[in-house]
């Protein structure tokens, strides 16, 4: 039997005789059919059943087929295919844009119907695995931390998502550049699905995991007999994020060659396949992505001059975790939220001990290396988390802010909360004993006080000696 056997389907079809070929036909490949002659009859059905699929003929006594797509009568879990005499395919089409997925132009053998059927539910099936696949990744591009500090990237990638939406055509492409684990993969997905590209597809690509000899050929495609295996033609990844997204990451890996061509194709939106000879129109937006300074790769002869100018439109770095330190408790509690969601464990919560290690440690990994804690947290730590698994027991013989690493934010930096901030270090790690504390940073216990003082008012913490 069919994998539609069992299924409730409704034949709306005005000559008796084909009606009555269809019913007996479906019935015997074990359909549950209800037959209807005018649409008022099949309207009537549609109140009493709740069909899989439905044959409609157009030209009815009482109108059209197309009714009860236009008016929604039918569920919209239904599959529906029209039944058009030979010369108007124009309703067909119509049909198509109503809703109806298939149709068969009269005279048709049945043979065709379950071949149809089983078409048109493997069509839906794709269509619901792409939505579930798309709202397990839209969550994704929410889990950007923007926080307090990246408000700033924030506004600026709202005034990039508005001109996108004012503008016909492909978009300018975008460059982000940030150490590795910085979260740009995550960032080019909240693009993505926050643009009004949402709907089209978003390719993502590791340009350093693709090897010299087939790199092109991936990106641009190729025709049959381009190279040994080409056994048949196969398009690009550009061809393939037409009317959505491409992400190269880490896209000063290309060589120089296939770098003017990933110009050719941002420029003019034109690329040509490995071993052909004929120009194909694309409209993917780029973004593009690098873990190192693409203006010092181009000026020192690295990376194509010509390319980085095209890029350099909307360029935005992000920061290393270690600049981030005013939001990552903030950013921690809600990654481990998420991670203790999708484990099914609860109660998981940062200690006082992790709290600690977390502000102390200068996560080289960057957001990479947070997820990657949080999560053997989860796995192996019971309740409270103290983060065992940090190295050196989260200490670094320099904090996150003395690393020879470290680079002042562009959007500015604040010396007296940094300062409070080491204070607090200070004080945590002394068990809040203000003298401890002041030994810790060489610094008076007075001046612990007066800066306690000024923060809260007057009340000090413990001055154990």
């Amino acid at each position: 039997m069919p994998n539609w056997s069992g299924s409730e389907i409704l034949v709306l079809e005005d000559e008796v005789l084909l009606r009555k070929r269809l019913t007996a036909f479906l019935e015997k490949q074990g359909g549950h059919v209800s037959a209807a002659g005018k649409v008022s009859e099949a309207r009537r059905l549609a109140e009493e059943f709740s069909f899989d699929f439905a044959l409609l003929d157009v030209n009815l006594p009482d109108g059209s087929g197309l009714d009860l797509l236009e008016k929604n009568t039918l569920p919209t879990t239904c599959l529906t295919i029209v039944m058009t005499a030979d010369g108007h395919i124009d309703g067909a089409v119509n049909a198509m844009r109503l809703g109806a997925v298939d149709y068969l132009v009269k005279p048709f053998d049945c043979g065709q119907i379950p071949l149809v059927f089983n078409r048109a539910r493997h069509l839906r099936d794709a269509e619901r695995r792409e939505e579930h696949r798309r709202q397990r990744e839209e969550p994704a591009a929410d889990a950007f931390f923007f926080g307090k500090s990246l408000g700033d990237l924030k506004a600026v990638l709202e005034k990039i998502l508005a001109a996108d939406r004012r503008m016909e055509g492909t978009p300018p492409p975008i460059l982000l550049e940030g150490e590795t684990g910085t979260g740009k993969t995550t960032l080019a997905r909240w693009i993505h699905y926050r643009g009004p590209r949402a709907g089209g597809p978003l390719i993502e690509v590791n340009c350093s995991a693709l090897p010299e000899s087939l790199a092109e050929a991936e990106l641009f495609g190729h025709e049959r007999g381009a190279f040994t295996d080409a056994r048949k033609e196969r398009i690009g990844l550009f061809e393939a994020a037409s009317g959505g997204t491409l992400f190269l990451d880490e896209i000063a890996s290309l060589s120089l060659p296939l770098q003017a061509k990933v110009l050719t194709a941002v420029e003019d939106r034109l690329i040509r396949r490995l071993g052909g000879n004929k120009t194909i129109a694309v409209d993917a937006r780029l973004i593009a992505a690098a873990n190192c300074d693409l203006r010092e790769l181009a000026a020192s002869g690295r990376f194509r001059e010509d390319l980085y100018h095209r890029l350099d439109l909307y360029r935005l770095r992000l920061p290393p975790l270690r600049e981030r330190v005013a939001d990552l408790e903030k950013m921690a509690v809600a990654m481990l939220e998420k991670i203790a969601a999708r484990h099914r464990r609860e109660g998981m919560a940062l200690t006082a001990e992790g709290r600690r290690k977390l502000t102390a440690y200068s996560w080289p990994g960057n957001v990479r290396e947070l997820l990657h804690v949080l999560e053997r947290a989860v796995v192996f730590e019971d309740g409270g988390i103290d983060l065992v698994s940090l190295p050196g027991d989260g200490q670094t013989e320099n904090p996150a802010l003395l690393t020879d690493g470290f680079r002042f934010p562009d959007s500015g930096f604040s010396l007296e909360d940094e300062i409070d901030r080491i204070l607090r270090l200070a004080l945590r790690q002394a068990d809040g004993n203000v003298s401890a504390a002041a030994r810790l940073l060489g610094v008076s216990r007075d001046y612990v006080r007066y800066r306690l003082k000024g923060k809260s008012g007057g009340k000090s913490e413990s001055d154990g000696n």
